[in-house]
């Protein structure tokens, strides 16, 4: 706790006054930097601790964006009051997938999670109420100051990448995180000892897909349009596996670490090099692969193991 607690003020009065500092497109970048790492910090919850690897994520991050404009145009709300509704419902989307889903293993689930992400993505693209393939506007009529939108969704931004950080640390020292790691590395032993393995994943399974559903509510709110091919794209996926696996999966830090080298290479080659969109693939590609080979552990795996043991359970 006392370690949590030394990183976490910090960083809240450094979020809070940010804006202070940044401008629009800075606020912007920073905040998607950090709602990938929520979302990258709860693929790991899923793939690193729990041994479930996903390809199929965006299927939170579609429902939360999609929850939050819909909601948002039907009731007349403030987006800010229906930010809770987009979590609660990626939870259930979870809840209702998992019997069938952890019925399959391994590739079998990685692969079922993604047939279902591309099954709800053609039915909101077909579904006229939601805008189908054109997409939906945030209605913003019921924002009392326009002008503190950015600040507030930079600071939701924020609380979600913070808050997923340290709780994901808490929750591995909790009795529940053991619980995940046990069914992870052993399922027989687990269930041997008295852990209820369905229970644990389907925990575990919901956390996930609840936070990334809140995260994609907030990354979309702060864009105020969304489209399906943008919400249930795979390259969010590809982020979450590419940085928790560059970074270390099974680490706190590693998926931090991971976020930071993406959007450092994506700003390099992309921005500033101005390389096309084909040849930034393959120079992420050549970074994976290099990693993998030299660095099977992830960065993380390359620092002291004394510092690399304190800073990555």
């Amino acid at each position: 706790m006392i370690l949590v607690l030394a990183w976490l003020l910090p960083c809240t009065v450094l979020a809070a006054l940010a804006p202070r500092w940044l401008d629009a497109g800075m606020m912007r970048l920073v905040s998607e930097v950090l709602l990938a790492i929520c979302m990258a910090q709860m693929w790991n919850l899923l793939a690193g601790y729990g041994g479930l690897l996903s390809l199929g994520h965006q299927l939170f991050i579609g429902i939360g964006a999609y929850a939050l404009f819909d909601f948002t145009q039907r009731t007349g709300l403030s987006p800010y009051l229906v930010l809770p509704v987009t979590g609660v419902l990626g939870a259930l989307a979870a809840m209702v997938v998992a019997p069938a889903l952890f019925r399959l293993r391994d590739a079998y689930f990685s692969i079922g999670i993604w047939v279902v992400a591309e099954i709800v993505t053609l039915l909101v693209s077909k579904t006229p109420a939601l805008g189908g393939s054109a997409g939906l506007t945030l209605d913003m009529s019921m924002l009392e100051d326009i002008e503190q939108f950015a600040q507030v969704s930079f600071w939701l931004a924020c609380s979600l990448g913070i808050c997923a950080v340290a709780g994901l640390y808490l929750l591995m020292q909790s009795r529940l995180g053991l619980a995940v790691t046990a069914v992870r590395d052993n399922e027989v032993a687990a269930r041997s000892i008295g852990i209820d393995v369905q229970r644990v994943r389907l925990i575990t399974f919901v956390i996930s897909g609840a936070v990334c559903s809140l995260a994609g509510a907030v990354y979309f709110m702060g864009g105020m349009f969304v489209v399906p091919g943008s919400a249930f794209d795979i390259n969010w996926v590809v982020m979450m596996l590419f940085a928790t696996m560059i970074g270390g999966i099974g680490t706190i830090v590693g998926p931090v670490v991971g976020v930071l080298v993406w959007f450092g290479l994506r700003e390099l080659l992309a921005v500033s090099l101005g390389i096309s969109g084909g040849w930034y693939l393959i120079a992420m590609g050549c970074v994976a692969m290099a990693v993998s080979l030299f660095a099977p552990r992830g960065l993380v795996g390359l620092w002291p193991m004394g510092s690399a043991r304190r800073v990555a359970s």
